[in-house]
């Protein structure tokens, strides 16, 4: 792949803040003129710098407002249990996020209901019943002070 320059990251910055932006203001920003612009766009796309274009949703407004972060220690940390762990929480719709964590825990979800009702109950029969999970502790989000993407 080819080192990315000045431009380049301008670009990627432009569109993280402002992905529905036209071509011609884009390029207006970063120096450019409209066809280089488009060449660069699309070989950051084929080089997999860019994968994708999405938009930002308020989820309090969707009725989505309360964030939990749950830590996940599995019984048993073998390929097999990971990759059983990671294809089963990818099916439940309410964990936003999963990372795998260097640490005292293994996983760390991010996990997005209504309310904490509907939180626990995904938690209970969702979250506990994924393959090989041990134990979980939650921490509830009291207020989102900085998000990506969100000002």
């Amino acid at each position: 792949m080819a080192e990315l320059d000045r431009i380049d990251h301008s670009i990627i910055r432009e569109l993280q803040k402002h992905a529905r932006i036209t071509v011609t203001e884009l390029a207006s920003r970063v120096g450019l003129s409209k066809t280089p612009c488009q060449v660069r766009m699309r070989r950051l796309e084929e080089q997999g710098y860019i994968t994708g274009y999405t938009a930002l949703v308020n989820q309090t407004k969707l009725g989505q407002s309360h964030v939990a972060f749950a830590q996940v220690t599995l019984n048993d940390t073998s390929s097999n249990a990971l990759a059983a762990f990671n294809n089963a929480v990818k099916q439940i719709s309410a964990v936003e996020q999963c990372h795998m964590i260097a640490g005292n825990f293994d996983y760390l979800l991010k996990v997005r209901t209504r309310n904490m009702a509907e939180y626990r109950q995904v938690l209970g029969e969702q979250i506990s019943a994924l393959p090989h999970v041990l134990q979980t502790s939650t921490f509830v989000v009291m207020e989102n002070v900085k998000d990506a993407g969100i000002s």
